[in-house]
């Protein structure tokens, strides 16, 4: 069994779905999310799509980093988080908004206080704030604070996205022969970015804190784990929330925390082209199953070669090199260096790379689609 499974997490999801397989895939059944019709406004040129997501286990670990270090603000991350989780999937339909925005929040009251509550809240507004700066509309509708201390040992940030988008942008993800893989990295500073990024998301943190973090955490922080799971696995790592991580301006606990990166300013300017837009065949955010994520859309003969993916950046190689995971289990748990990925007529490569730079987005080709007797994926030496 590996890591990330004996903490209690699945990278696939397999039984979840199992558990949903029959049920209705929308008026798109290949969009990235489940459209349905416009329930809303009755009118059969537009659609509806509701989308939920958070941060997850990610707030655990800004738990005990405000607690550690009084820096109160990491909270408005990980509002961040759950906002551009439920956004950069619904982008990924050729949606571009606008869209209302709920939050809720289950907090154990007797660890969370209001003023957390507070900082999470107005993470929301700045993060909105910042998206309209760049023709990202977010309206906040409000939301739900619950006390459920006797289910949420410390605070699960969630929050739902809706759109009424036409059903003329909606994109299915069509990937063909001889497409180009054209990836964005999740890390560095892009220009809608305060600080350096350390691409980790909101994806994978059940294991990386666990391997990244010391054993004193254990002892002090025990709300802040499930304790069914076997010590040996919890805070197994070499490192101190605030030792340097070589190679960034980050802490651990900051490069952990780093707020995931959205990709809704690039994708809103490659959609403003219909010419581009047309010769996208399909849009991968790269989250649950990293970056095998791609096979849950794959739906032809064609064999995915991620022949030249991004060198690790220094979290994602810090990882590897300190527990010993192997990189075939990393590439299913993290998205190792890019978190989208646009699947394109070569034409239009070049293009792709330029728009993503242009938002100081590091862009390269990672790979290529080909024809193959079973559908199948290659990253580097790696088969799945």
């Amino acid at each position: 069994m590996k890591r990330y499974e004996k903490r209690g997490v699945s990278s696939q999801k397999e039984d979840v779905h199992k558990a949903i397989s029959n049920v209705d895939k929308g008026i798109f059944p290949n969009a990235f999310c489940k459209i349905v019709e416009d329930f809303v406004g009755g009118n059969p040129d537009y659609c509806n799509i509701m989308h939920a997501d958070g941060a997850g286990t990610k707030s655990s670990l800004a738990y005990i980093y405000w607690k550690e270090t009084g820096d109160i603000s990491v909270w408005r991350g990980i509002a961040q988080d759950a906002l551009v989780m439920n956004l950069d999937d619904i982008i990924c339909t050729g949606a571009t908004g606008p869209y209302l925005l709920s939050n809720t929040i289950g907090r154990n009251k007797h660890l969370i206080p209001g003023e957390v509550i507070k900082e999470i809240i107005d993470g929301f507004e700045e993060c909105i704030s910042t998206l309209r700066d760049f023709g990202v509309e977010i309206a906040f509708t409000g939301g739900e604070t619950a006390d459920v201390g006797d289910l949420v040992r410390t605070v699960i940030v969630d929050s739902t996205v809706t759109c009424r988008p036409k059903r003329s942008e909606i994109m299915e993800v069509d990937i063909r022969d001889g497409d180009r893989i054209i990836g964005f990295a999740s890390y560095g500073k892009a220009k809608y970015e305060t600080q350096y990024n350390s691409g980790i998301g909101s994806n994978g943190l059940t294991s990386g804190r666990h391997d990244i973090l010391d054993h004193r955490y254990y002892s002090k922080y025990p709300e802040s784990f499930d304790p069914g799971t076997d010590e040996e696995f919890i805070y197994s790592g070499q490192f101190a929330l605030t030792d340097e991580l070589e190679g960034t301006p980050l802490n651990m606990g900051q490069a952990l925390l780093s707020p995931t990166r959205t990709y809704a300013p690039l994708l809103n300017k490659i959609f403003s082209d219909p010419s581009l837009k047309k010769e996208v065949h399909g849009i991968i955010h790269c989250t649950g199953g990293a970056q095998t994520k791609v096979m849950k859309f794959l739906d032809k003969e064609l064999a995915i070669v991620k022949d030249k993916p991004f060198d690790l950046p220094p979290l994602f190689k810090t990882i590897h090199e300190t527990t010993g995971t192997g990189l075939d289990e990393m590439y299913e748990v993290f998205n190792m260096g890019h978190r989208l990925e646009i699947y394109a007529s070569p034409e239009v490569e070049q293009e792709l790379l330029e728009i993503g730079q242009s938002f100081d987005i590091e862009s390269k080709t990672v790979g290529y689609t080909q024809s193959a007797v079973s559908r199948s994926l290659k990253i580097k030496e790696l088969s799945y």
